[in-house]
């Protein structure tokens, strides 16, 4: 029996939630061997490519980290931080 083979999404998805480090939320694209898993799954196709794809379609979020990306599901991903006016403003100097 032939497995049907997963889309992009469904298998960076799959990715996420399987490879992802306990007690986290995202999934290191090195250190989980994500990258190349899907460099062998899809034939040598890039990750690069087709998460930044996903993400500028809001189909998963993506957040640089040393080393490499972290991927999220999009309902996963963290709130971005306060902005340096909000801590300018906390410094009572704007």
């Amino acid at each position: 029996m032939t497995e049907e083979q997963l889309s992009y999404e469904d298998f960076i998805r799959k990715a996420i939630v399987t490879l992802r480090t306990p007690g986290y939320k995202g999934m290191h694209t090195v250190f989980s061997g994500f990258n190349n898993a899907f460099k062998e799954y899809f034939k040598g196709d890039d990750p690069v490519q087709v998460t930044t794809r996903l993400a500028k379609e809001g189909k998963i979020g993506i957040r640089p980290v040393k080393g490499g990306v972290m991927l999220y599901l999009p309902e996963d991903m963290p709130k971005p931080g306060p902005s340096g006016d909000d801590a300018l403003r906390k410094m009572g100097l704007k």
